[in-house]
């Protein structure tokens, strides 16, 4: 078991980042133990990015670049790997295709007028909030920061648990859909809640429930999308993958800001 959490740790941090972690084991139960420590990934990204646009603030950038640090840090972190499938599925989506013909416009390299237009969105939107959280101070913003990667890769959790098919044989879609009990995402779901509330506390009496909805609200926006995907795709891929995380951590934060 400790062998099979230690390849898993390897497996998040390998597929979800481009740090310099080596995936020694590629299959199912290191998929399952893997995504299950998604938010352990979320939460690395997030502490960089953090830090990255705090240092930003304190040396007197101003917030607004901060906010553009604290976004362009998990972009470099994932090549750009979520923002991509965000960008293909939207394309898929917007193609009004069935799902065989959508599916092979996702797999294409270049990216159509919906993915444009919904990165754009998404990536305002994600500047914005951290914008306003950063004028609030940049402990603010950096709490901002870590609860919208965490539960952004929380939301993989969820995407990965028992009963969502992969709509190829193929990929990483394939490789981690359906591992992962949902009993499981379940705690994991509970345990990052609390932990990302007892976080917040530390901002003031408000900071516990502002940063806990965050998550609930990020994981109620990815359940949407994911199980619309599932209806209009047959199941999920690499890029369905990529598409609920960029819009649960832009779900995280609109949270926050509509509490702030």
């Amino acid at each position: 078991m400790t062998s099979l959490n230690s390849h898993g740790i390897r497996f998040a941090f390998g597929t979800l980042t481009v740090l310099p972690v080596r995936v020694t084991r590629w299959d199912r139960a290191t998929a399952r133990s893997g995504m299950l420590g998604a938010p352990l990934a979320g939460l690395v990204v997030g502490l960089l990015a953090a830090a990255l646009g705090s240092l930003s603030l304190l040396a007197g950038a101003g917030p607004l670049l901060a906010a553009v640090a604290s976004v362009a840090v998990p972009a470099a972190l994932t090549r750009g790997l979520h923002l991509d499938g965000l960008a293909d599925t939207a394309d898929g989506l917007g193609s009004g295709k069935p799902a065989e013909d959508a599916l092979r416009i996702m797999k294409q390299s270049d990216i159509g007028p919906f993915g444009v237009i919904t990165l754009l969105l998404v990536l305002l939107a994600q500047v914005a909030v951290l914008f306003e959280l950063y004028r609030e101070g940049w402990a603010h913003g950096a709490l901002g920061t870590v609860v919208a990667a965490v539960a952004a890769r929380l939301a993989l959790t969820l995407a990965s648990r028992q009963g969502v098919p992969a709509a190829r044989p193929e990929g990483l879609g394939a490789m981690v859909a359906g591992t992962v009990p949902a009993g499981r995402a379940l705690l994991a779901a509970a345990v990052t809640v609390a932990g990302c509330a007892a976080a917040g506390a530390l901002l003031g009496p408000s900071g516990a429930l502002r940063h806990g909805l965050a998550v609930l609200g990020a994981l109620a926006v990815a359940e949407v999308l994911l199980r619309h995907y599932v209806r209009r795709f047959g199941g999920v891929t690499g890029d369905v993958f990529g598409g609920v995380e960029e819009a649960a951590a832009t779900a995280a934060l609109v949270v926050l800001a509509l509490g702030a």
